[in-house]
């Protein structure tokens, strides 16, 4: 049994900024789109470190206090397929991938020294992004869950348990576990957090179809109540940094939030994580489309943090300049709430 404990001081009292699409900023880096690769930006681990740097770097200069290792897309399979390297190599590579955020960070704190800027402690914090079993599979069913109709839960978090070791081991503040379109895949890796990773902090958040399923058809509602049981049941909520949403189109974050929290007190309102995409929708044709339609994310965060957002930040099509911009709603919003003006 894998037991990594990291010292963490998170504020419940304050929202974080969480970074943006690191597959969409690194495009500014790379010069080409990564949409169409088996690897995703994950190929870039390999051929292109510098990139990963500076992308994190990216964010963290835009106000960012949460920033995600460019694991999502990761596994063994993928770089041994894809990059021709062994099992020992790939979890090697894994392991390099959560050094490149530690290297942002360093050189990032240097320079908030450098220019007589503090920091609160723990922070900017590093979580190892572990992305659903389909991300892997390059098929799309992220976005559907299908996979939970034919594969065990024991099957698919012992799949989910190499990347998480080896980003535990490498070093990392905690785990983001996300685009899960599926109750059965988060309640099992809920379930193994709990069993076999004590003190490890974490979220689960989920892929959503509309504004009140999940992709893979559940409610979303109930499949949160049932994380938060599994997490009450082994006395382990206060690992859990929030339950909630992310890569889903903005306008279904609001409905999704009131589903959940919005008859409850502001006691007792379920910590939620939400980074939707930039509202853009995405044609296997014609790539992104409606870039001229989308409500910028800073205008939403006064409501979703009022309906228990802890962090909000971004997911696809969403760059450094929407966090910046996304980091001064939410200074804005501390500030009145520390205040008592709202």
């Amino acid at each position: 049994m894998l037991q990594i404990k990291r010292k963490m001081n998170v504020s419940q009292n304050r929202v974080l900024a969480k970074d943006g699409g690191f597959g969409s900023q690194i495009t500014m880096h790379v010069g080409q789109a990564v949409d169409g690769d088996p690897l995703w930006s994950a190929r870039f681990n390999a051929t292109n470190p510098k990139a990963i740097i500076d992308t994190h770097l990216d964010f963290l200069r835009n106000g960012a206090e949460v920033i995600l290792t460019n694991t999502y897309q990761v596994s063994v399979e993928g770089f041994m397929e894809y990059l021709d390297l062994d099992v020992k190599e790939s979890i090697e590579l894994i392991k390099t991938t959560v050094q490149y955020a530690h290297i942002a960070k360093e050189k990032y704190l240097t320079e908030c020294h450098d220019e007589g800027v503090s920091k609160p402690e723990g922070f900017p914090m590093i979580m190892a992004s572990i992305g659903p079993f389909g991300a892997h599979l390059h098929d799309g069913s992220e976005y559907t869950g299908d996979y939970v109709d034919h594969l065990s839960a024991k099957y698919i978090s012992d799949w989910h348990r190499t990347r998480i070791n080896a980003c535990l081991e490498a070093g990392v503040d905690a785990l983001a576990i996300e685009t899960i379109p599926c109750q059965m895949e988060a309640e099992c890796l809920a379930e193994m957090l709990c069993e076999d990773y004590p003190g490890v902090k974490f979220w689960i958040s989920f892929q959503c179809k509309d504004d009140q399923h999940l992709a893979h058809g559940e409610d979303f509602s109930d499949a949160v109540l049932s994380i938060w049981d599994i997490l009450k049941e082994h006395n382990n909520t206060e690992c859990c940094l929030g339950v909630g949403m992310n890569c889903v189109h903005p306008s279904f974050v609001t409905p999704l939030l009131r589903r959940l929290n919005g008859s409850r007190s502001e006691k007792m309102r379920l910590p939620v994580v939400v980074y939707p995409n930039s509202g853009e929708i995405y044609d296997v044709d014609e790539g992104w489309l409606g870039k001229e339609h989308c409500v910028p994310l800073e205008t939403y965060v006064p409501e979703w943090a009022q309906l228990g957002a802890k962090i909000i930040g971004g997911c696809c099509r969403t760059y450094a300049r929407d966090i910046r911009l996304i980091s001064e709603a939410i200074n804005n919003f501390n500030h009145l709430k520390k205040n008592n003006l709202i």
